[in-house]
């Protein structure tokens, strides 16, 4: 969970999202075991998908300081906004091929908006400055559904990338291989979903703790930027 150093912007411990959340015990849980955010995915074709139901009772049940993060793709501006408001999300992440005017409009209404870059797809990371986003997610491309589908790459390919931006590293991480993630890349924050899991949508607390622990253990050569932040009230 978010300390006092990480809510200031002194701690060189990248924070932690757990994502693909579908029930409220596990997300319960997640805080508890130190997640700064958990994700909830708004994307049909995913077995993840929750229902505004669901988001709304999620959010609900994890402490105020862990941001609930809703996950889009190719989303309309007012489909955005009516989760948002509905749901008390605290951050958007956008994960498909949304334009820059959508994160632009996102970001005037106030929302931290994380947009979701691709090594070796479309959006990819040479296309940064065209987005104004609050941080960028950076995985692979490949797979069936938008995302990294579990599929591990090379993360030192984000390192000089996480120096001028705001970095969320995500894709094929897991408790074994975190610590060399984050080594490789030093990103500001690190997110999970398949990794941690016991089937789709179900996590594996164990797993959890195991990946919250290696992570804790972890520390970059700079101040993290915090990611994860409780800006806003609906």
């Amino acid at each position: 969970m978010q300390n006092e150093n990480e809510l200031t912007g002194t701690s060189r411990r990248p924070q932690i999202k757990i994502c693909g959340l579908t029930d409220i015990e596990q997300a319960r849980a997640c805080a508890e075991l130190g997640a700064d955010a958990v994700g909830l995915v708004f994307f049909p074709k995913s077995p993840r998908n929750v229902s505004l139901e669901q988001a709304r009772a999620i959010t609900a049940a994890v402490p105020r300081e862990v941001v609930t993060v809703g996950v889009f793709v190719n989303p309309s501006h007012e489909a955005v906004m009516t989760v948002v408001s509905q749901c008390g999300l605290g951050a958007v992440q956008l994960h498909g091929r949304e334009s820059p005017e959508l994160t632009a409009c996102l970001a005037a209404e106030k929302i931290t908006v994380i947009k979701a870059l691709f090594i070796g797809g479309n959006p990819s990371m040479e296309t940064v400055d065209t987005y104004s986003a609050s941080a960028f997610l950076v995985e692979c491309s490949g797979g069936k559904l938008p995302g990294g589908n579990a599929l591990t790459w090379d993360w030192k390919a984000a390192r000089a990338f996480g120096k001028s931006h705001p970095l969320v590293l995500a894709g094929g991480l897991s408790p074994d291989n975190v610590r060399q993630a984050i080594a490789d890349a030093e990103p500001d924050a690190v997110d999970v979903s398949s990794g941690v899991e016991a089937a789709p949508g179900k996590k594996d607390l164990v797993k959890v703790a195991d990946f919250i622990s290696a992570v804790s253990r972890s520390t970059i050569g700079r101040i993290c930027r915090p990611i994860f932040k409780k800006e806003i009230n609906w």
